[in-house]
């Protein structure tokens, strides 16, 4: 991983997060994320969910979590259709745009990049499996979505007991 970076540069990937998804009409929770990490500290929910927080402050990328055992099948990353519906979290109705980017299971629609992940792999109490993902948009570099992926792998790892099962980031749809 690199040297500290000043939080410039991390606001600098953040702001390019909030262009693309202002480009959808819809808002980027990273900058209101670093607001509240800078004015209050990291939030405490759960190992998992701070993981992911850790994870998008000290990359400055978008990073989502999932838990892995209710995933239905393979996973693909796709363009959307308009007019496609996945339950939200907290039980709220997404309805896609023309083009949004999406990962799918073999049964539903998981994550709406520009809206949010699915109610159905929302990790719990009992989640014991957990996948941690980041989408990459133009200019941000495939080095900061492995840095992001790497500190949310190695904190469930270090302080969940865990083990990591792999670490992949895929440029250009190579796999």
């Amino acid at each position: 991983m690199r040297k500290r970076e000043t939080l410039a540069c991390i606001s600098q990937r953040i702001d390019v997060y909030d262009r693309f998804f202002q480009d959808f009409g819809f808002e980027c929770p990273l900058p209101q994320h670093l607001k509240r990490t800078i004015n209050s500290g990291f939030p405490r929910y759960n190992l998992m969910v701070d993981a992911h927080f850790m994870a998008e402050m000290c990359a400055g990328i978008l990073v989502a979590v999932t838990d892995y055992d209710r995933i239905e099948g393979r996973l693909m990353l796709d363009i959307a259709q308009a007019g496609e519906t996945c339950v939200g979290m907290g039980g709220r109705q997404f309805v896609t745009k023309q083009g949004e980017i999406v990962l799918r299971d073999e049964k539903d629609i998981i994550c709406i990049l520009c809206q949010g992940a699915d109610e159905k792999t929302k990790v719990k109490d009992d989640t014991r499996n957990v996948l941690f993902y980041s989408y990459a948009i133009p200019d941000i570099d495939a080095v900061y979505i492995k840095e992001g992926l790497v500190v949310a792998a190695q904190t469930m790892a270090q302080f969940g007991g865990g083990n990591i099962e792999g670490l992949e980031v895929f440029v250009d749809g190579s796999i």
